[in-house]
């Protein structure tokens, strides 16, 4: 049954991709973080979906009116050098071709579409419809895993469906801490009540997920993101008073072993997977000293690597676990440096954008907006210390929103809106939001 409706909307979604490739643009997204293909038990596992959609969103980008030109500045500029360097170094890789090329294929198709995406989606609207659709695609999981995490009080792990970036437990914990603040921009900017009592149970069980998976990068994201929000906010009285006694209803349901784990946070010699991870890291530096510019290329999980760079030759090969060390391994200093350079400049970008007024369509949703964004991306930052999430497509379509958003800022004060732009969606609108 499951493969018949998926395979039903896609297929059946195909012509109108044709006609408003900004739609493509939202299948891909939805397809490429949900990953539904994966919830199948027969023949639409083996289809491949994304690829359909993606063609036919080119297809239709090229026949389309309707789409901005690509946006040039320092962020876009960033982004493209990023993935070039990745091209170079794809030829000087240490793993085999089949891997490499892989691995490869999937950042381009992940960027690519992104950059497609910069040029068909455009104004309030869609900015929306972006938000919903990775909001529901991701959030599916949060919402199932944690009801899940509370019928059960917290005695199983949560896993995100396997063969994805988010098949592990903690990845799927990242990801849904990095997608809480873009809920919470949802709910506040929405004036439906039944919506926004959805969204709030959404936010709720995401967080709950998230503490589910056992995963103690998602618990340091957490505490990162409420303690940014408390230096930012203008509550912070509220927010210190808050951030304890939601804390202490959700940790309530936990059960023994989870708060055993998370002590392990303190005492991590003596835990076998952060010991793990110390060796990885050390083994990524000495590569990275060895090949400073290139590094290895695609996929650190490479036993060559281990049996050339690693001080203990016994121990099994691991990814990276940690963007920042898998940017050093993979692509050498330079490729780090374009990646740590990339997250830095969407940072201040949005942050001068959650100062910035220009025009009382955007006074309210674009500050508020980049806001979120900007929490997201600390949860990225400190969860993804700890995670080998490089190319996950998340953080880049973060790094997306704010392009659009500063866009729409621009065309807005400019006293008109983007050419493809449509109004803004019914019922969205300023709603006291707490952060402003």
């Amino acid at each position: 049954m499951r493969d018949l409706l998926l395979s039903a909307i896609v297929f059946g979604a195909l012509p109108l991709i044709l006609y408003r490739p900004h739609i493509g643009a939202l299948m891909w997204v939805w397809i490429g973080m949900m990953n539904p293909h994966l919830l199948t038990f027969g023949f639409a596992a083996r289809i491949p979906f994304a690829q359909l959609v993606a063609l036919t969103t080119l297809v239709g980008f090229a026949f389309t009116r309707r789409k901005q030109a690509f946006p040039l500045n320092t962020i876009t500029a960033l982004l493209v050098s990023f993935f070039l360097w990745m091209c170079v170094t794809r030829i000087f890789a240490l793993n085999t071709d089949d891997v490499v090329n892989e691995m490869w294929g999937r950042v381009f198709k992940i960027q690519l579409m992104l950059w497609v995406t910069l040029m068909l989606i455009s104004g309030r609207r869609q900015i929306d419809q972006l938000i919903w659709t990775i909001a529901a695609s991701i959030g599916y999981y949060g919402v199932k895993g944690g009801v899940f995490t509370a019928l059960t009080g917290g005695a199983h792990r949560v896993w995100g469906p396997q063969g994805s970036f988010i098949g592990g437990n903690n990845e799927l914990a990242l990801a849904l801490v990095v997608l809480i603040p873009l809920l919470y921009y949802l709910w506040s900017t929405n004036t439906q009540r039944w919506l926004r009592h959805g969204l709030l149970f959404a936010i709720c069980t995401c967080a709950l997920a998230a503490l589910g998976s056992h995963s103690r990068g998602a618990l340091l994201a957490i505490t990162a993101m409420v303690a940014f929000l408390i230096v930012k906010s203008g509550r912070q009285v509220t927010l210190l008073l808050l951030a304890p006694l939601v804390g202490a209803i959700l940790l309530f349901v936990m059960p023994e072993s989870w708060w055993a784990r998370m002590e392990t946070i303190e005492t991590y010699q003596e835990d076998t997977s952060a010991m793990a991870r110390l060796h990885t890291w050390r083994m990524v530096w000495t590569l990275a000293l060895d090949r400073p510019i290139v590094g290895a290329g695609f996929d650190l999980s490479n036993p060559l690597l281990y049996h050339l760079y690693a001080e203990n030759k016994e121990v099994t090969a691991h990814a990276a676990h940690s963007i920042y060390f898998q940017a050093l391994g993979e692509h050498g200093f330079v490729g780090l440096a374009l990646y740590l350079c990339l997250g830095y400049t969407s940072w201040r970008w949005a942050a001068k954008l959650a100062r910035k007024t220009g025009n009382a369509e955007t006074d309210c949703w674009v500050p508020q907006l980049m806001r979120m964004v900007q929490t997201s991306m600390i949860g990225f930052a400190v969860g993804g210390a700890f995670l080998g999430l490089l190319h996950f497509d998340l953080p880049y379509y973060l790094i997306g929103l704010i392009v659009l958003a500063r866009r729409e800022m621009h065309a807005t004060t400019a006293g008109g809106a983007a050419p493809a732009a449509e109004p803004p969606a019914t019922g969205l609108t300023h709603h006291g939001d707490p952060l402003k």
